[in-house]
């Protein structure tokens, strides 16, 4: 004869809980197995766990860690759902979901393409960037219904390139409004990884039930041309400004190995040099050519013999005279600090701005 009551009793869940051992599962399903919740049942919910029921695709109530016993008083919005007058006596079906709300940490994330940004020294500048974040969910209601849905088993993996790339479109916006200049990215990756997290946070908060508990910036690039041009940027912030730049350039030219003194570089080779370049300078700025000899010691060659300094020079003719690079004499100009005429796309220098210059 067949146990009615025991084939009744082992259609019916009695115990609801999710015993983890993964640690990239976000939201989990519980399996009913086409069963039905008695009245009277165990929902255990553990440390950095959510519950949450679910009935004919309609949120009913969150449970949050610790032991329930699902009678009609701690299910009021199933209650309602159902349409129970007077409570629950029967048993009933739900999809109930786990929730994983501990917090998922390193999580990579990085620009696949170069972000296009303005910026005022530079002009546009494409930029790549990439770090780590961790998140957690706050909102498991938003969770589900936005993100997981209705997969069974959500890992950490199906959810990764969305959330990749949400990020660097926010990092993206952000960077842009912030308007920061590319030199002035580095050395700032914490404080700029802080105050993104005040624009991420409310967007992923109310769009994915998530939110960022940090956003961390490893590393910001730029081409080649534009690290070069940053390098040399900061070589002149460090000797204070171009004027100076250009007349270090020029007494470094003149005991390159090889150059006029012919030595290899040492501290009397280095006196000589700076020495040269300053009596040059004081040559120029009188108007006349340093005296043939002048610097010579026994046995050089009449290389070192100044020439009479045409009145009109382009920035290659100035460049050779100091010995710094064309590209430096342009920036100087450009900078308004050694005075030319543009003439069509050639600058023109005159002797006497160039003797201006040289004495500023």
């Amino acid at each position: 004869m067949v146990n009615l009551s025991g084939f009744i009793k082992s259609q019916l869940l009695e115990i609801i809980q999710w015993q983890d051992d993964s640690r990239d599962t976000i939201s989990w399903l519980f399996p009913d197995d086409d069963k039905e919740i008695k009245n009277g049942a165990q929902l255990i919910v553990r440390e950095s766990q959510l519950a949450q029921f679910v009935y004919l695709g309609q949120f009913g109530d969150t449970f949050f860690p610790g032991k329930h016993t699902l009678v009609s008083d701690n299910i009021p919005v199933l209650s309602r759902l159902k349409g129970w007058k007077y409570g629950f006596e029967s048993p009933f079906k739900a999809d109930v979901y786990f929730v994983n709300t501990r917090l998922f940490t390193g999580n990579k994330w990085g620009t696949a393409n170069p972000i296009m940004m303005r910026d005022p020294d530079f002009g546009i500048v494409r930029v790549r960037a990439y770090g780590t974040y961790d998140f957690r969910v706050v909102d498991p209601k938003v969770f589900l219904k936005e993100v997981a849905g209705t997969d069974n088993n959500f890992r950490l993996d199906e959810f990764a390139d969305t959330m990749r790339s949400r990020l660097v479109s926010m990092f993206s916006d952000s960077l842009g409004a912030a308007k920061i200049p590319v030199v002035g990215l580095v050395g700032r990756y914490g404080e700029l990884g802080d105050a993104l997290l005040n624009v991420i946070n409310p967007k992923i908060s109310e769009k994915y039930g998530l939110e960022l508990s940090t956003f961390l910036i490893e590393n910001v690039s730029v081409p080649p041309e534009v690290e070069q041009a940053i390098d040399k940027k900061g070589a002149m912030a460090t000797l204070g400004n171009l004027n100076d730049y250009v007349k270090y350039q020029m007494g470094q030219s003149v005991v390159q190995p090889g150059g006029a003194s012919g030595g290899a570089g040492g501290p009397m080779e280095m006196a000589m040099g700076f020495a040269m370049a300053q009596q040059m300078m004081q040559g120029m700025a009188a108007g006349s050519a340093p005296a043939a000899g002048a610097f010579a010691p026994a046995g050089a060659a009449p290389a070192l013999v100044a020439t009479a300094i045409p009145e009109l020079l382009g920035p290659a003719d100035a460049a050779k005279l100091m010995g710094v690079s064309e590209a430096d004499v342009i920036a100087t100009i450009e900078s308004g600090d050694l005075k030319a005429k543009k003439i069509g796309s050639q600058f023109r220098i005159t002797r006497a701005a160039l003797d201006a210059f040289l004495k500023s």
